[in-house]
């Protein structure tokens, strides 16, 4: 289930009522009374929650997963162990995606509250700058100083000495001591999820978290994704720059440095002491070493060896980008010294 500091668990639903509520067929019609409380992950769901697999790549996890339902299509069917129930429909993630509207929702603030919520927990020496939101059972550490027009969504928990820019926003996150969240940055909104349903593109929910360990910086305007499923995690002692794009899922290590307008796409992984210069992008799903320097303006589109630099588009190590740079120079200057007088116009 996800973190109850932050989604709502609503009442439990038949695998009768979702299938109705999406169109799907039950493999097993007499199941249909069985219920459910959640959602989840093949690989972390229980046996009351309900997952998806819309991928053959994942038909593992579905033959492993403990989930008592799964948005299945027909061709997948028969892979769901014997006590996870298929519910077949043509678009497993989007019916995925109604499930969990019905079965979870964020927590959000109610109509007319107060803009500091007396559930929450706030120790002595905070300050608490004009204009600043504070939502239910947040939690706030002594020495924290948060700006102007600051917003501390619901169940979010901020460390000691930390200090939160104006019109910083923060939700759905787990923040440790001496993090500095500088003006205007958005931590904890929705990753970019969507999925073909039967009615156009549909939103997936986004019911993961953002954690921020000790010690971490995020620039002005930055914009850091919570997670899908699992968490977006930022290792110890990390500096990221002004203008950053950080998707949902991405695990960053300690002691990393990333420059302005980089992006990074969901489910990266990037080990300790990395190094981005500015306008790095890189692809979903990739994993960068430990050690590894991407030079200003790479687009990343396969993995990274730790302790390598690399540049270019697509990037690849810097010695071979710089010996291909340099030949491709050569060629075009004895191109150009070789054009007759017909080509020169």
């Amino acid at each position: 289930m996800p973190d109850p500091r932050f989604y709502e668990a609503r009442p439990a639903a038949s695998l009768g009522e979702l299938a109705g509520l999406v169109g799907a067929k039950l493999a097993d019609a007499g199941a249909a009374g069985r219920m459910v409380e959640g959602v989840a992950s093949l690989t972390a769901a229980t046996a009351r929650d309900v997952a998806f697999c819309a991928d053959r790549r994942h038909s593992a996890d579905l033959a492993a997963t403990s989930a008592a339902a799964c948005f299945v299509t027909e061709a997948q069917a028969s892979a769901a162990p014997a006590a996870c129930v298929a519910l077949v429909t043509p678009v497993p993630q989007a019916a995925y995606a109604a499930a969990a509207d019905r079965l979870c929702r964020p927590w959000s603030l109610a109509t007319g509250a107060p803009p500091v919520d007396p559930s929450a927990e706030i120790e002595h020496d905070v300050t608490l700058s004009p204009g600043v939101v504070v939502g239910p059972r947040a939690r706030i550490g002594r020495g924290t100083v948060l700006g102007p027009g600051a917003y501390v969504g619901p169940g979010v928990a901020i460390g000691r000495d930390c200090v939160i820019g104006a019109r910083a926003v923060i939700g759905f996150a787990l923040l440790g001591d001496r993090v500095r969240i500088h003006a205007g940055a958005v931590i904890g909104e929705p990753g970019f999820g969507a999925a073909a349903g039967p009615r156009g593109v549909v939103d997936i929910p986004q019911l993961g978290r953002v954690i921020l360990q000790d010690g971490v910086t995020v620039g002005a305007n930055s914009c850091i994704d919570r997670g899908a499923f699992e968490d977006t995690v930022i290792g110890e002692n990390t500096k990221i720059d002004n203008l950053v794009q950080i998707g949902h899922n991405v695990i960053i290590g300690r002691n990393c440095l990333l420059a302005a307008h980089t992006g990074i796409s969901g489910s990266t992984v990037i080990g300790d002491g990395c190094m981005l210069g500015g306008r790095v992008g890189i692809a979903d799903h990739i994993t960068v070493g430990p050690g590894a320097r991407i030079a200003a303006a790479a687009g990343v589109m396969k993995d990274i060896p730790a302790g390598e630099s690399w540049g270019g588009f697509p990037a690849r190590t810097m010695i071979r980008w710089m010996r291909e740079t340099a030949t491709l120079s050569r060629l075009a200057r004895r191109d150009g010294g070789t054009k007759t007088a017909h080509d020169r116009g």
